[in-house]
């Protein structure tokens, strides 16, 4: 008996261990690129000073996340008056392993960063605030190839607030949005940097990443662009990925400051979420008899939406932080019919902050200064815990110096979270 005992112990820890063995993170919003982990071993409660800060490094300002690849965290810091450096750091112990940087001068409304690079094999590929997309080799640790998808595509004065591209590994190929006057999005072969295709300017300029969504089985690359204020709408365009093909289009968007890229819904169905009080559509796209495809719209309204990140679906039902200039609905909880289930309003607020879903809740930032661990659930917002970890930033603008929107990420039990001054490390398993 005692035997039987010590042996389930045992697999009961060799369990414990294998289920926070640690999963890269290695793009914008994680390994699927939709805010999910496979994780395990989240601790449901946290001390009353919130969970173990396990080490702090300085940064430049900005909303720029990082991505987390075999025990190392790539940054693609910012200063506005000189440029960019991608940082490599020790994933456990925030020791910085290496830098590159480059001449990128230029400054926009809100200063600093606002991307999150890819890593893929040896190589980490980052687009930076003037449009400058660059090839790094890991190990030589100097890049491979670069190109400006902004100046090479007639690009002159940048978007209002700049570049934001978080470059999509899809096979041998990485993919940006230019959205310059003569390319939208563009293909560049991932090893070589030659362009494999590109298409043509598919509307005005705004701020979102092409994303991968499945349609009757098949990949489409989804872009979506912004309206103009008071001219023409915005657009969710479907292309295919091994041509660029434009496969179908649906021009009735209104949101002409677009940031989160498209969700894929399942059975054809795509939302897209918006900021300010222009809310979220649902559409689905079936193919025709002809072999092409049409789109039908399912539901558009301004009761739900998303600033900065896509929102998550989690077991059919969508969570999304829509707190705009003149709206506060705090975190809310929207069903695939489009009906609201709940809103946390202003208790508590959430404001433009992250989400990433993993062993069954949602760990989020508020887009302020705190941390919270959720219990997803149609019926209620139900807080499990919550921490104030994130700090205004010191001499910062007034302006943005508590507008703490970056994206964050998670590997093997370690979370990183980061400020206008500082990312910190925290750990979120046993």
């Amino acid at each position: 008996m005692k035997i039987r005992k010590l042996f389930a112990a045992f697999v009961a820890v060799i369990l414990s261990v294998a289920n926070i063995v640690a999963q890269d993170w290695p793009q914008y919003l994680g390994p699927y690129r939709n805010s999910k982990s496979d994780e395990k071993g989240i601790v449901r409660t946290w001390p009353a000073n919130g969970p173990q800060v396990l080490w702090t490094v300085n940064v430049g300002p900005g909303f720029g996340g990082p991505a987390i690849k075999a025990g190392k965290v790539y940054f693609l810091d910012r200063d506005d008056q000189t440029g960019e450096t991608m940082r490599c750091f020790d994933l456990n112990t925030g020791k910085e392993l290496w830098k590159y940087s480059y001449s990128a001068p230029g400054s926009v409304m809100f200063p600093g960063n606002r991307y999150v690079p890819t890593v893929d094999g040896n190589f980490v590929y980052s687009c930076g605030h003037n449009g400058d997309l660059y090839c790094i080799d890991i190990n030589a640790k100097k890049p491979v190839w670069n190109h400006n998808i902004w100046t090479e595509y007639g690009g002159t004065k940048l978007p209002t607030w700049a570049i934001s591209q978080c470059p999509l590994i899809y096979g041998d190929m990485v993919l940006v949005a230019s959205q310059a006057a003569q390319a939208g999005v563009i293909a560049y072969n991932k090893l070589t940097g030659a362009v494999k295709w590109k298409t043509a300017s598919l509307g005005t300029a705004g701020y979102v990443s092409p994303a991968i969504v499945k349609i009757e089985g098949e990949d489409h690359i989804v872009m979506v662009t912004a309206s103009e204020r008071g001219g023409a709408m915005g657009k969710i365009v479907g292309i295919k990925p091994q041509d660029g093909q434009i496969l179908w289009e649906y021009s009735d968007w209104n949101c002409h400051i677009p940031v989160a890229s498209a969700v894929d819904a399942g059975q054809n169905r795509i939302l897209v979420a918006g900021g300010y009080e222009l809310g979220t559509v649902m559409i689905k796209v079936a193919r025709k008899s002809d072999g092409t495809f049409g789109v039908t719209e399912i539901f558009k309204h301004n009761n739900f939406g998303e600033h900065t990140k896509p929102p998550i679906l989690h077991n059919g039902y969508f969570y999304g932080q829509f707190s705009t200039n003149s709206k506060r609905d705090g975190l809310v909880c929207m069903d695939m019919n489009g009906e609201i289930k709940w809103k946390t309003m202003r208790s508590p607020s959430f404001d433009k902050g992250s989400m990433i879903l993993v062993d069954g809740v949602i760990i989020a930032t508020d887009g302020a200064n705190s941390l919270y661990l959720i219990d997803p659930s149609p019926d209620g917002y139900k807080q499990l815990a919550s921490a104030k970890l994130l700090n205004v930033a010191e001499g910062a603008d007034a302006r943005f110096a508590t507008q703490n929107w970056a994206p964050i990420a998670l590997s093997g039990g370690k979370l990183l979270i980061r400020d206008q001054g500082q990312m910190k490390c925290v750990k979120v398993t046993r």
